[in-house]
């Protein structure tokens, strides 16, 4: 077998890293300098590999440590059966390349996730290595996020939350069935055991935090991926799902990433991917649980898809006329939060306004990205959309030809 060069395994490496989406460095905190020697930073900004969710650009060295792997999951272009080329890197050069890649300012942290070589714990051990030798032996402060093997052992798990930012493990798949018929080495109970580890571990380290110094174990959280399409699961299942990880495991994020076919894939996966659309609304949707007060149920029923044609927000406001107009210059924080346009940044400052003046429609327009997408649900001082709301061609115009992606 020939013996490749670093950069001939980084361009491998990296590109095989591409396909795990659950990749940001959101909720992290800058660690202590120690008097301003310690190399790297979370904060800034470098090449993008991530956002976080307040639009941060954040640079991340995202490889893997290798691509070869013992499973053989169906939908995985590193499987064992798959006939790709691989490649390896040592710790050191791991370490080596993102201290050099952080210090000619090409990133601001490390993304390591890895295929499974010899066991869990001899591929898990590795990863950690890198961490702890970044931490410890070349005082690295750059963010790192680390890729959890579900099947290692719990103290190494532990030992990668004391060295680690965040960490991740992935459900992969939204129904547990799916999971066993497509990836038969791995295992839905020990996947959510090891995310419960993780969980235990924060809320560990946040109990003594209030009694004493903060113990560091993963102080930005953890989070997972689904992928969207490789199975019949409906996006009601698939965000019923999210529902459940968000309230059992904490996690800061759920990423959806759309199948996409792979060299040589097995016939019993769709010859397709799903329409990118399809991802993006499951974020926004996503993001109406999170942070806008939704309930699951309200946005899409069990067996239901997302409409590709329009944002979830703007269906369920037209679904619920009788809401709507609201008065942004009474109504209540979660009504705003409901209206079409209107993000929570807008809103607040909206509420904010409205205490020193009554809002006209200008005003509104000012804290909004598109006021179009706002008119037909509001009344201002000065403004009432009179019949507007009820307009057959109301969805039409709101819902033009699709071009930039974006969250509301």
């Amino acid at each position: 077998m020939p013996v490749l060069d670093l950069k001939r395994k980084l361009s491998i490496l990296a590109d095989a890293a591409k396909y795990d989406a659950s990749c940001a460095s959101s909720g992290t905190s800058k660690r202590d300098s120690r008097g301003g020697k310690g190399v790297g930073s979370t904060e800034g900004m470098g090449i993008c590999h991530a956002y976080a969710p307040d639009g941060r650009c954040i640079s991340l060295l995202k490889i893997l440590l290798t691509n070869y792997c013992i499973y053989d999951c169906a939908y995985c272009v590193n499987r064992v059966s798959s006939n790709v080329k691989r490649a390896r890197f040592s710790v050191d050069e791991v370490v080596n390349l993102t201290l050099d890649f952080y210090k000619r300012n090409y990133i601001e942290g490390l993304f390591l996730s890895s295929g499974i070589i010899r066991d869990a714990d001899y591929t898990m051990e590795a990863m950690v290595r890198v961490a702890r030798d970044l931490r410890q032996v070349h005082d690295f402060r750059g963010y790192i996020h680390l890729k959890l093997i579900p099947e290692a052992s719990q103290d190494l798990a532990d030992e990668a939350g004391r060295w680690a930012d965040r960490l991740s493990i992935n459900v992969e798949l939204p129904r547990d069935e799916s999971l066993k018929a497509l990836a038969p080495e791995k295992d839905a109970g020990v996947i959510k055991r090891a995310m419960g580890g993780v969980r235990l571990g924060i809320d560990a380290a946040g109990e003594k935090g209030r009694r004493a110094k903060p113990t560091a174990f993963a102080p930005a959280g953890q989070s997972t991926q689904m992928i969207v399409g490789a199975d019949a699961a409906s996006d009601g299942e698939i965000l019923a799902r999210s529902e459940s990880l968000y309230g059992a495991y904490r996690l800061r994020r759920v990423y959806y990433s759309a199948f996409s076919p792979i060299p040589d894939a097995p016939g019993r996966l769709p010859p397709m991917r799903p329409p990118l659309m399809r991802e993006h609304r499951l974020y926004q949707a996503d993001w109406l649980m999170r942070f806008y007060g939704f309930a699951r149920e309200e946005i899409v029923g069990p067996a239901e898809n997302l409409e590709l044609g329009m944002d979830p927000k703007l269906a369920w406001a037209l679904k619920h006329r009788g809401d709507f107009p609201v008065d942004v210059n009474v109504a209540e924080r979660e009504t705003l939060l409901r209206t079409p346009g209107l993000g929570v940044k807008s809103v607040d400052k909206m509420i904010a306004l409205r205490r020193l003046k009554r809002l006209a429609l200008h005003d509104v327009g000012k804290l909004c990205r598109r006021i179009e997408s706002v008119r037909p649900f509001i009344v201002a001082s000065d403004w009432s959309p009179g019949g507007l709301t009820d307009s057959a061609g109301l969805a039409r115009s709101l819902t033009p030809a699709p071009q930039q992606l974006e969250l509301f």
